[in-house]
């Protein structure tokens, strides 16, 4: 999600349109940030095959944007014709209206610049790397480019009713930070988690985060920290449950959420249904 933060934003924002799009400047990019791209891309491509979802990875491979920095002019046709879905290019990190606005009318903003080799482990804010590589593939599913949609419309309502509090965490732990179960075990989808070399193998097989049974209430009453690998992770069923899940309208779900307090990223609750109880220091004490 577009989020807020106190950390100086990157990208030029000078030529932007209203809508906070720009044009891609893929002819100005550096063989020196291609050849970034395509150590990252070779990092991630090496994971994702034992710890993401099959779809993303049928999507990944289909696209074979494993060479440079893909071109978006390039990309668009193929989404278009999959899911009525865009990719349009941003300067960076969007106002949440903007951000709601191009989800609810299946646009998709891809931030155009680059990390620093300096920065190939960990970024502050999301770059073009985590946002294609985590994110677009996926929008060729047809349910989750759905929910997307879904996500977008909700956020334009929340708005107006004090819960963006809420639609944040619900990305947060669905969209960047989700876990679905398969027939292979438990795999995710969060684009977050994706685009990550550490948290990638973490989240799956690591003792210390809780793996809890999606439940939209619990997410959307539950903090998440954004500076360590997530200490929870919520398991869909799989895209049906997350799209069924966003189909009513929150309106009535916001007024029971209004005045609790929230759980803390490490609870687990008597309710939750529970795949893994985790085991770092904090619980066990």
């Amino acid at each position: 999600m577009a989020g807020e933060t106190d950390h100086k934003l990157r990208g030029n924002y000078e030529h932007m349109r209203p809508d906070y799009t720009v044009d891609q400047p893929w002819r100005e990019y550096s063989q020196a940030e291609h050849e970034l791209w395509r150590r990252l891309y070779q990092r991630q491509a090496s994971l994702v095959p034992k710890y993401a979802c099959q779809e993303f990875n049928d999507s990944l491979n289909a696209l074979d944007c494993s060479a440079g920095i893909p071109d978006f002019a390039e990309v668009n046709p193929k989404l278009k014709a999959a899911t009525s879905w865009e990719i349009v290019a941003v300067p960076g990190l969007l106002p949440d209206k903007t951000f709601f606005e191009h989800l609810a009318n299946r646009r998709f903003p891809v931030t155009v610049w680059l990390r620093t080799p300096e920065e190939f482990d960990y970024i502050v804010e999301p770059d073009i790397f985590h946002d294609f590589f985590g994110h677009v593939p996926l929008l060729f599913n047809p349910v989750f480019a759905d929910y997307l949609e879904a996500y977008g419309k909700g956020g334009l309502k929340a708005e107006g009713l004090n819960a963006l509090d809420f639609l944040a965490r619900l990305y947060w732990y669905t969209v960047e930070f989700g876990l679905i179960e398969t027939r292979k075990g438990l795999r995710t989808y969060g684009a977050g988690i994706i685009s990550s070399g550490g948290e990638l193998p973490y989240c799956i097989d690591s003792a210390d985060p809780n793996r809890i049974g999606f439940d939209l209430m619990r997410i959307m009453n539950t903090r998440y920290k954004i500076d360590t690998y997530q200490e929870t992770y919520f398991v869909i069923r799989d895209f049906k449950e997350l799209f069924d899940a966003t189909a009513p309208d929150f309106t009535p779900y916001y007024a029971q959420l209004h005045g609790k307090a929230p759980h803390a990223p490490w609870e687990v609750l008597p309710g939750d249904r529970v795949l893994h109880r985790g085991q770092s220091p904090r619980r066990a004490a």
